[in-house]
């Protein structure tokens, strides 16, 4: 079988490091996963990561694939650090980050004449909870994954990075930075906030939350993602989430409209507009 990347990196330890080293366990890959913690390396070996490590030498050593799985403001700091611990020319930089224009600001001009490319990934697979402990190696099974590159990395390397998706069950897309974020503003992040505000309106007196049904809680999930990491996200991509969160405000007073007016028919058709959107989604 083709193995593109025979030496795979992956940096950071989290739920999405974690469960693309456990979905690489068992294939012909050369797997390290670094964490700075000795804990979390201690506990991605008792999940059967043997590669696991917190030396960071040891993690880049002859890697061909790097795949940056820690918050997007730590990502060029640490690309320094791989650097400097003796990353080799010829690997290929990716990231698993939510947002794409700021890595690729700031990662390609790291990497200047070091013969090392940046081509961005953003595999949509997640959970409201978080950490190695919620890793799962069938994460990203029917999964999309959405890669850009703004940089034109050689096409053979972006080839082989979408061969390596697919090979973990994702279904891939290309498109660039900009447009990426617009995407993932609108079915990603806007969600989030949406799901957050109904939690900080219909749970107000939470001991309530025992009277409701599915709806609340489907409504609800993802409000119970981590808060740092999802500020620092909805901070990084403000510019293409500000005007979608604009338009679901209109788009609540056209209902605040109706039902001040006592307009049945009006609420319908607000209602039915939504059905028929939600019904078009595949399952």
């Amino acid at each position: 079988m083709r193995v593109d990347f025979p030496n795979i990196t992956i940096l950071g330890g989290g739920l999405l490091g974690g469960s693309l080293a456990m979905a690489l366990a068992g294939t012909d890959h050369r797997l390290r996963l670094w964490a700075r913690r000795e804990e979390t390396v201690r506990a991605a070996r008792d999940l059967g990561i043997s590669g696991a490590t917190d030396d960071l030498a040891n993690a880049v050593h002859g890697a061909s694939l790097l795949i940056l799985s820690v918050p997007v403001g730590a990502m060029p700091s640490l690309v320094r650090q791989a650097l400097e611990a003796g990353l080799p020319a010829g690997c290929l930089i990716t990231d698993v980050g939510s947002v794409k224009r700021t890595p690729h600001q700031t990662i390609p001009p790291l990497l200047a004449g070091r013969g090392v490319h940046f081509i961005g990934s953003h595999p949509m697979a997640g959970s409201e909870r978080n950490g190695l402990e919620a890793a799962s190696a069938d994460l990203f099974f029917k999964s999309a994954c959405l890669l850009t590159n703004d940089e034109q990395a050689p096409a053979v390397s972006a080839e082989a990075l979408e061969r390596f998706w697919q090979s973990v069950g994702c279904r891939t897309s290309w498109m660039s930075a900009a447009d990426h974020d617009a995407l993932v503003a609108r079915i990603s992040h806007l969600p989030h906030i949406v799901a957050a505000s109904a939690a900080r309106v219909c749970l107000e007196n939470p001991d309530e939350g025992r009277f409701g049904g599915g709806g609340l809680r489907d409504t609800t999930r993802v409000a119970a993602g981590n808060p740092e990491m999802w500020a620092e996200i909805l901070s990084e991509n403000r510019e293409a989430l500000l005007p979608p969160l604009r338009a679901i405000l209109a788009d609540l007073q056209d209902i605040i409209g109706h039902l001040e007016r006592g307009d049945q028919q009006g609420a319908c058709e607000w209602l039915e507009a939504a059905k028929h959107r939600r019904d078009l989604l595949n399952p």
